[in-house]
């Protein structure tokens, strides 16, 4: 890595190498952290990369530490990219609210005043952050994946949606489908993007889809016993969205699981060989 890149710890995993690093950050102009694991495949090329976007509340940390991947990746030859939910940091705006601010950037670029300064997740995770891995990290860029979890299935989705081509694969687990239409992330959209609803729609995976983008193919995880299912999640609407566009959706309800890493972990080593086959097609 270059000097541009602060390590801040590295681990020895699986045969490869777990490390989290800091930088400053162009798109959301604040330093940013984030860690990637690199399979010991890194050592004899370059390896695709699959990048996983958090839920709210979350940084880098949660996945990292509790999502269970480093074993399946090591074994399929994947990199994994974890950034943070948001910028962070003196002078960043914030809100007290759990579901807005700090931790909850909702991987949208903000159009209103203050945020549109800090908050351009959408441009650090789509942009940003991918080319300094792959110029500094022995990543293959023409093989690139992301899957994510609840908000981070939300800007999974959406992203690839939005950068059609871009990614050989895309999944979620428990993803908010249609924050335009949930308490969830109604006040996160006026606010960063402000009160013209019809504008929420380019980073609304429903309405993405109703307006014309595709994707090749869906996989999404859900947990029966999640709390937030009716009021935050709604996949159903993605299904019938899917089904209206005839993009092919596997969409898994799985029975008792709910909406923590006890479940995401579950069903971890099953999406990244998901990705893996399609990333070495």
């Amino acid at each position: 890595m270059t000097a541009d890149l602060e390590t801040l710890s590295r681990w020895q995993s699986h045969g490869g190498t777990q490390f989290v690093y800091r930088h400053a950050s162009q798109a959301c102009r604040c330093d940013m952290t984030f860690s990637l694991f690199l399979p010991p495949q890194a050592e004899d090329g370059p390896c695709p990369l699959l990048i996983y976007l958090s839920g709210l509340t979350c940084t880098h940390a949660n996945v990292t530490e509790k999502g269970e991947f480093r074993a399946a990746a090591a074994r399929h030859g994947l990199a994994i990219l974890c950034p943070d939910t948001s910028p962070r940091g003196d002078g960043i705006p914030d809100d007290e609210a759990y579901n807005f601010g700090t931790g909850a950037g909702f991987y949208v670029d903000a159009s209103e005043a203050p945020y549109d300064t800090n908050y351009r997740m959408a441009s650090y995770v789509s942009d940003e952050l991918p080319a300094i891995v792959v110029d500094h990290a022995g990543i293959d860029a023409g093989r690139q994946s992301i899957f994510g979890h609840s908000m981070g299935g939300h800007g999974a989705i959406v992203t690839a949606l939005r950068h059609s081509g871009r990614f050989r694969s895309v999944s979620a687990f428990a993803p908010i489908c249609a924050p335009s239409s949930t308490e969830w992330s109604q006040k996160a959209f006026a606010r960063y993007l402000g009160s013209d609803e019809t504008a929420w729609r380019a980073w609304d995976s429903v309405a993405l889809i109703e307006d014309g983008a595709r994707v090749g193919e869906l996989l999404v995880d859900q947990g029966e016993a999640d709390e937030f299912l009716e009021s935050g999640l709604r996949p159903w609407l993605l299904k019938e969205a899917c089904a209206q566009a005839g993009i092919p959706l596997t969409l898994n309800m799985r029975e008792g699981y709910d909406h923590s890493y006890y479940f995401i972990s579950s069903f971890m080593s099953e999406h990244v060989a998901w990705h893996a086959e399609r990333l070495k097609a």
